[in-house]
């Protein structure tokens, strides 16, 4: 017999019958209440990845904190870094609501948010109140995008403004390019269009570094899983050839085919029908850069095994977003205890050593 879960058994069902956009305010309100995750026993779990030092491997994805507020209290999920954003230079209202909706049977969601958030100044406030980077108990990641208005060929004004406004705060910084919720934006994702926009990236970025007197932190793009095997690894070559530090691997789907004909047809799937498509794309990019580019796998992970799954694929760290939802706040530490199980089954003694072992 399974041990009891409020979570599942109580306060989901009451989550449920709310709104999903209003439940999950209701959630970020209440996190601060929440008791501390214990840390799971077992083999240590922290990990460095480009210069930076992580807990842990498994991350809150973009789209849950958008702006910030509760970086102060997300280690108490267990978490072992944060993502915020997507974040756009500019306050945006997103698109009409309704914008998110549960798929129960499938355990995935489908939004159409479109990028709604405070703006680069507002996160920036929140951001100059943490400890700076290197020196956080969880780091930070901060994703950028841009205005829904903006057309494709003016996207770098959007995210070199963003840039420099961010970088001197953000532990690692994230190019996405990927969202289905805005129009257009995953033409910059192809590698010829793409090409252009990191190397103009990278001259900001540096730039932006130098003048403010810091390291450059890790640059990053996320792609989506709806690229074929061909345009992704043409597109993860792309990123790597033009200095950039990692992929984050992936975005949500506009495909339905894992789901039931009422899905609504218009936004982003994430949650488990996802995970095939993620876990499939890290595959492609890790056997695309020979394992020479960091990944981050994100994408219908909800089980133990699909976290150590994705490291075996070749991710060097996780995210997961969805599953917190179904699963609640002891989601994290329990991800975070069957992995260490596993990897110690397997004889490992640290998780660089299981990255992208799937196939030796």
């Amino acid at each position: 017999m399974g041990l009891f879960d409020p979570y599942k058994t109580l306060i989901r069902p009451l989550l449920f019958r709310v709104d999903p956009e209003r439940a999950h305010s209701l959630a970020i309100r209440i996190l601060p209440l929440l008791p501390e995750a214990a840390k799971p026993g077992g083999i240590p779990l922290s990990t460095e990845l480009f210069g930076c030092s992580f807990p842990n491997p498994i991350g809150l994805a973009a789209g849950f904190d958008k702006d910030g507020s509760r970086l102060q209290h997300l280690h108490r999920l267990g978490f072992g870094f944060a993502e915020v954003g997507t974040v756009t230079p500019s306050p945006q209202r997103g698109n009409p609501k309704p914008r998110l909706f549960r798929l129960k049977a499938e355990r995935g969601l489908i939004n159409r948010m479109g990028f709604n958030n405070k703006g680069g100044e507002a996160l920036r406030s929140v951001l100059e109140k943490l400890p700076p980077p290197g020196r956080r108990r969880l780091p930070v990641g901060v994703n950028i995008g841009k205005q829904r208005e903006t057309p494709p060929h003016r996207a770098i004004d959007d995210y070199g403004r963003l840039i420099e406004l961010l970088l001197p705060m953000a532990d690692y910084i994230v190019i996405n390019v990927s969202s289905p919720n805005t129009p257009d934006l995953r033409l910059l994702e192809e590698a010829e269009t793409l090409s252009g926009l990191l190397a103009s990236i990278r001259k900001i970025a540096d730039r932006a570094a130098g003048k403010s007197g810091v390291k450059c932190p890790p640059l990053l793009a996320k792609l989506s899983p709806d690229l074929t095997s061909n345009r992704l690894e043409a597109s993860v070559a792309t990123i790597a050839a033009n200095g950039l530090d990692g992929a984050i691997l992936t975005n949500t789907t506009v495909d339905r085919s894992a789901v039931g004909p009422d899905a609504p047809a218009d936004g982003g799937l994430s949650g488990e029908p996802l995970r095939p498509l993620s876990l499939e794309a890290v595959r492609v990019a890790r056997k695309a850069t020979s394992g020479g580019l960091p990944l981050i796998g994100v994408g219908g992970i909800s089980t133990p095994e699909d976290v150590y799954e994705r490291i075996r694929a070749g991710a060097s760290l996780v995210q997961v977003y969805t599953g917190l939802i179904y699963h609640g706040p002891r989601f994290v530490p329990r991800l975070l205890a069957g992995l260490a199980d596993l990897l110690q089954q397997d004889g490992f003694t640290k998780i660089c050593e299981a990255i992208g072992t799937e196939n030796s």
